[in-house]
């Protein structure tokens, strides 16, 4: 008889991340800086939908009001058997669960400073749905180009290394 493999210690532990949504976008649009994991505050149903990979960050940004940062625009789709005595808000307001000094420290950057707080990505660690924030000043046009310009001279470079 064979027995059932066990899992392996790093795989039990969860050491990389599920990814379920990425904001791809963030990293074209904004210079992203300081970056922070945060906990969300969530009901049954969104965590179904999340299990299940219906979520999208694309348009979603990041307020802090009266002391708490609140994730706006991101759009959780509701399963088919979502509970019939629950009515779904697939954009609803979501509270971020941050610590004291993590909130003060991004309060004072987009008070002071001027930043902007960008979800970059949804993920899964150890059982409970995270999203990566990160403190962002927004790209002008013609840094977008230099950017896009630099990545394809990296990619270029590769690629005469590979076969030069």
């Amino acid at each position: 008889m064979n027995a059932a493999k066990k899992p392996s210690a790093k795989a039990r532990k969860g050491a990389t991340p599920a990814t379920i949504a990425l904001n791809k976008k963030a990293r074209h649009d904004y210079a992203l800086e300081e970056r922070f994991e945060a906990g969300l505050a969530l009901q049954g149903w969104e965590v179904k939908s999340l299990r299940a990979g219906r979520a999208h960050l694309r348009e979603s940004y990041v307020l802090v009001k009266g002391a708490e940062a609140w994730l706006f625009g991101a759009h959780i789709s509701p399963l088919p058997s979502a509970s019939t005595h629950v009515d779904p808000d697939p954009t609803r307001t979501r509270k971020l669960l941050l610590h004291r000094a993590e909130l003060n420290k991004l309060i004072g950057a987009v008070e002071r400073k001027g930043y902007t707080l960008v979800p970059l990505a949804l993920y899964w660690k150890r059982g409970r749905a995270k999203i990566e924030i990160a403190l962002a000043k927004g790209k002008k046009a013609h840094d977008k180009r230099a950017a896009e310009k630099e990545r394809d001279w990296q990619r270029e470079k590769q690629r005469i290394l590979r076969h030069g």
